[in-house]
């Protein structure tokens, strides 16, 4: 393309032979003319074909571009190579796996516009075995614009920080340039967990706004979600990059409870799944432990209080300094046994 294509969509894909047709089909139907988008399909070590699928919407899709990877890089950076790749001046972000509603682009570049903040949120539908399912962004107000900064709290709420969908939105090419939408490279899990409070800790202003939809597929058999082996251990870094962040800011006491929060309900997310391997079993507990110790007390207690008695079980044992660390902490004699698959 000799010219700055107006959006830049980037499209991760491994093994997403099944699904990718329906994605590049879907950006199809973005805008009346096709050729305002730069379509940038990161091929990651698939061996089933799909970045031979990708290529031949070429005719389709005039601005279409397959990065190829020998070996699979991750998610986190095969999306950092679609931002190095990327030259629209609006930036977009769509799973191998999912599809965009007729125009939603569309709705959200005429949205980003009128308001002119850094980036734009939407909500999305779910499908799942052919239930279909809406999921609102956690703010209110809408089509106004906002301090990504406020959208983090309250602690004891869902807010936007709970929702890190980097496909759920368009973000203006100026949040790229401050390095603002880049991955941790190498995590291969709860990449965007850190990616989330980056933006909203460091953007100047966004906004949620209605548009069409994000189609995201749920269930599918290559979805890390659907696995549990080592790259699942990787929330560990990825909450250490958050509890870095926070320190960063005028007021960590601000947010560190909304990320003790955070962070204790994932753990106990883990900590309760019965398929993790037994090698990998004591490294969990040992990561989960080093975070909790990293915690300020006062926040740590207070994510703990908020937690029901089979939570609080689980993770109290991995207290360092053992469950009487925290004033108010419930003894362990009087805590229920650990949910099953979890030993104290």
């Amino acid at each position: 393309m000799t010219h700055r294509p107006l959006v830049s969509v980037i499209v991760p894909a491994k093994d997403q032979a099944p699904y990718v047709s329906d994605a590049l089909a879907s950006l199809a139907l973005q805008f009346d003319d096709p050729a305002v988008l730069e379509v940038l399909v990161v091929d990651d070590g698939s061996t089933d074909g799909t970045g031979e699928l990708a290529a031949s919407f070429a005719d389709r899709l005039p601005g279409l571009r397959v990065l190829r990877n020998e070996s699979t890089a991750g998610l986190a950076t095969a999306r950092n190579q679609g931002l190095d790749a990327a030259g629209g001046a609006y930036i977009a972000f769509l799973d191998g796996d999912d599809w965009l509603a007729p125009g939603h682009l569309a709705a959200c570049l005429d949205s980003l516009r009128r308001l002119d903040v850094d980036f734009v949120r939407t909500d999305h539908v779910t499908v799942e075995e052919g239930r279909r399912t809406l999921v609102r962004a956690p703010q209110a107000r809408r089509g106004t614009a906002l301090d990504p900064r406020e959208s983090i709290l309250p602690a004891d709420a869902r807010a936007m920080v709970d929702y890190p969908y980097a496909w759920a939105g368009l973000f203006q090419r100026r949040v790229a340039e401050r390095g603002l939408l880049r991955f941790p490279d190498g995590l291969r899990t709860a990449e965007d967990r850190p990616w989330i409070w980056r933006l909203h800790l460091q953007a100047d202003s966004f906004a949620v706004v209605n548009a069409p939809g994000v189609i995201y597929r749920r269930g599918v058999p290559t979805s890390l979600t659907q696995v549990c082996d080592e790259r699942q251990l990787d929330f560990l870094p990825s909450f250490a990059m958050i509890f870095d962040l926070v320190q960063t800011v005028e007021d960590p006491t601000l947010f560190w409870p909304k990320v003790a929060r955070q962070f204790c309900a994932v753990a106990c997310h883990h900590l309760g799944r019965d398929n993790w391997p037994g090698d990998l079993r004591e490294p969990l507990r040992a990561g989960i432990t080093q975070a909790l110790a990293a915690m300020p007390q006062e926040a740590c207690q207070g994510a703990l209080d908020t937690l029901d008695a089979e939570r609080r079980a689980a993770l109290l044992p991995l207290l360092p300094g053992g469950p009487g660390r925290f004033t108010g902490s419930v003894p362990a004699e009087s805590v229920p046994a650990a949910p099953a698959g979890v030993s104290p």
